[in-house]
């Protein structure tokens, strides 16, 4: 018995040395998951894009808005990191609603056109994000108070208040099309090559791009169902609220466009393995990179600059951006027009590339 298992160690253990893609993975899986994950959660907020006003008419900036806003700009919360705000001055408080509306800045505050102590000072958040609202107000508070003014601030919730539980809700319909698509589509072109089928269709006169574009379309629609189904707990467990049909039909056309994109993507990866052990591997390292730098843990303003870079290119990101200014705001496709754009891009580049590569690892 002792002899067989010995033998058996040897064989599994020189396979696993003879595949050095799966000995490199396995030593780098844990360093990414470091670097990635590590800087992705939990890191330092700043430069947090808020705006000023003044209250109109007024003829000159007070005193109280001039040093107002100088702390503002020069606040930190620790001595070693940049300021927490980005300011941004606005002539009056239209310009200034419709710049949190459009996502430009996080918040906006009005001060008193006068300086008598019993003025109110406004404060309007977008309660969307999670912990920012949090860190705006008593950020702003402190700045304010710094400057020795009695005034009282009223500080406003625009989209009321949200949850953790609803802020991570919508990151986890991305997540569940992605896991949906990496099963359902990826892994059954893999396990379908394994199995010869591919080659079957090689005796008919389905050509080879047909094959990627037929995989693809099984998967999104595969991931599209998992998407609306979590779509469906969010309402009943997470409590967030659709406002009207319309908001309904953008989050079905959000969730569709993604669902094209994400798999395009895992198809045209999965076209580059021959062995599902080898896919898996890979697959999970893009799951990683793709949901930390997504903003569905935690914002984008905490992760340092190089990985922020990524969410540029991450469709991931762009598609909980718009379930979440959908959902969690209630805006429509004024707004969220540029993250459809991104997601149409993305997905055309992620086709033409599935069956291009397709082609060559045929050829």
């Amino acid at each position: 018995m002792l002899r067989g298992a010995i033998a058996i160690f040897r064989r599994d253990f020189k396979k696993f040395l003879s595949n050095p893609f799966m000995l490199v993975m396995t030593l780098a899986m844990p360093i990414m998951y470091l670097l990635i994950f590590g800087n992705a959660i939990g890191g330092t907020i700043t430069a947090i894009p808020v705006g000023v006003v003044q209250e109109q008419p007024y003829v000159y900036d007070t005193p109280l808005f001039i040093a107002g806003v100088d702390n503002l700009e020069h606040f930190h919360t620790q001595a070693d990191k940049p300021a927490l705000f980005r300011v941004q001055r606005f002539t009056n408080e239209e310009i200034a609603k419709n710049a949190l509306a459009d996502g430009e800045i996080l918040a906006y505050m009005v001060f008193p056109s006068d300086i008598e102590p019993g003025r109110t000072i406004r404060l309007y958040m977008d309660s969307s994000e999670y912990t920012i609202p949090a860190l705006i107000k008593s950020g702003m508070v402190s700045a304010v108070t710094a400057t020795g003014a009695k005034n009282p601030i009223e500080a406003v919730n625009v989209y009321g208040i949200i949850d953790y539980l609803q802020f991570f809700g919508v990151g986890v319909i991305v997540m569940a099309i992605f896991m949906t698509t990496m099963f359902g589509g990826g892994l059954a072109l893999i396990r379908d090559r394994e199995m010869g089928i591919i080659e079957g269709y090689f005796v008919t006169p389905v050509k080879r791009s047909s094959i990627i574009l037929g995989t693809i379309g099984s998967g999104t629609v595969k991931a599209f169902i998992a998407g609306f189904i979590i779509f469906l707990v969010d309402i009943f467990i997470a409590g967030v609220i659709i406002r009207s049909p319309e908001d309904f039909l953008l989050v079905l056309l959000v969730l569709f466009m993604t669902s094209i994109g994400v798999t395009s993507l895992v198809v045209s990866l999965a076209s580059r393995f021959s062995s599902q052990q080898e896919y898996s591997s890979v697959i999970a390292f893009f799951n990683l990179l793709l949901f930390m730098t997504s903003g569905a843990f935690y914002p984008v303003l905490g992760m340092p600059s190089w990985l922020r870079w990524i969410t540029v290119i991450n469709p991931e990101f762009y598609a909980i951006q718009a379930l979440r200014s959908i959902i969690l705001r209630g805006q429509g496709l004024s707004v969220i027009w540029f993250d459809l754009l991104a997601l149409a891009i993305f997905s055309v580049g992620a086709i033409t590339l599935g069956i291009i590569t397709y082609r060559r690892t045929l050829e």
